[in-house]
């Protein structure tokens, strides 16, 4: 199997060559804020927490570095999360500030205006920013990290959904290979973003993202979702049925063919 080699994978140790693994330092979660819970029910949890002892589940929204987040998860979910779609930094460069012209006074002429730059604050500069800015190698061994604690987090009949596109999408696929071995790439999922524009002939447009789907072990989680349909329009729009199967379908736009003009 081919092998992505970051500075910093490996360490030199007495016992010789080895890779160097993520932090596996378990911190406790401190709750901040509880939605749509009685005061009765918040002070039950709090006094459970404040005791040391497990409070009812609940649905999580959780802040933090994922440094710290995910070894912090393991103790209550290694081996039991079905399904985990992550949406990681595509280094694109972008810092997500908003710009604005507004009017200098409300019976100003168009050219009395000033321009309003919403810088992004801290805690959405660290969650939303997409400059990674500190090289290739520091982004393997960022993602690396990563991978591993959350293939620790599946179920044996787990998947992960990795949200990618074409700047780093190369790399992450190898190194998901080499963290799920040869058996654990199930699709490569193509997202498209926009259509083709017809009139930009000088280049291939990016008109797609990628999203890579991994299992853990042989029965990873795959449902079909099916969502009832009037008749009227399965008899307008799906006019085909497949034989043998009776399961309707109609053809795109792509399959249809017109005679060539003379």
């Amino acid at each position: 199997m081919v092998e992505l080699i970051w500075d910093g994978k490996y360490r030199e140790t007495p016992q010789g060559r080895q890779k160097v693994g993520p932090v596996r330092i378990a911190l406790p979660f401190q709750t901040i804020e509880t939605v749509n819970e009685s005061a009765q029910d918040r002070q039950r949890s709090l006094e459970l927490f404040a005791t040391g002892r497990e409070t009812e589940w609940r649905n999580r929204l959780i802040w933090g570095d994922k440094k710290y987040v995910l070894p912090s998860l393991l103790p209550e979910f290694a081996g039991k999360v079905n399904l985990i779609y992550i949406d990681p930094p595509f280094d694109t460069g972008a810092n997500f500030s908003f710009t604005a012209t507004i009017p200098d006074h409300p019976n100003s002429a168009e050219d009395e205006t000033t321009e309003f730059v919403k810088e992004p604050s801290l805690l959405e500069q660290k969650a939303y920013r997409d400059t990674w800015g500190r090289g290739m190698d520091s982004y393997l061994g960022w993602f690396y990290e990563a991978t591993v604690l959350l293939r620790e987090l599946l179920a044996e009949d787990g998947s992960l959904f990795v949200h990618i596109d074409w700047r780093v999408g190369p790399y992450v696929r190898t190194l998901l290979d080499e963290v799920f071995g040869n058996g654990g790439f199930r699709s490569e999922i193509i997202w498209q973003k926009v259509r083709a524009v017809k009139w930009q002939s000088n280049y291939f447009g990016n008109i797609h993202d990628t999203i890579l789907f991994y299992g853990k072990g042989d029965k990873s989680h795959f449902n079909e979702q099916f969502r009832a349909k009037e008749e009227k329009i399965l008899l307008t729009h799906y006019r085909y049925i497949e034989e043998g199967t009776g399961k309707r379908y109609r053809l795109s736009d792509f399959t249809q063919c017109s005679a060539p003009q003379n």
